[in-house]
């Protein structure tokens, strides 16, 4: 996954406006810090199966939250993981995937 300047800004879910949702999303948002941490833990100490899970759940909730492009970088991690990729190739689906967890938000765009 490659990103230009034009996507380097704040990513909103598309449920945010929704007032049954928001707080679902909030809370998702509100977590997303221990995932990432989960997730660079497992990388760093090699445990490909602890990634693999991770980037799985992550790939099939944050479609349900409303970040779409967050499932797609989940994918492809797991994909990597699961192809037995070399360590360098996992780590760039990694940092992909990190760059877009450190972007999401609660609320709506403005």
């Amino acid at each position: 996954m490659t990103t230009t300047a034009i996507d380097q800004g704040p990513i909103y879910s598309v449920l945010a406006s929704d007032p049954v949702l928001s707080e679902l999303v909030e809370m998702y948002v509100a977590e997303m810090p221990d995932r990432i941490a989960a997730i660079e833990h497992a990388f760093a100490g090699g445990d490909r199966e602890i990634m693999r899970r991770a980037a799985h759940q992550m790939k099939g909730a944050a479609g349900s939250y409303g970040f779409d492009c967050l499932t797609q970088a989940a994918a492809a991690l797991e994909s990597a993981v699961l192809s037995d990729l070399a360590a360098a190739k996992i780590q760039r689906s990694l940092e992909d995937i990190v760059q877009l967890c450190r972007r999401i938000r609660a609320g709506a765009a403005n």
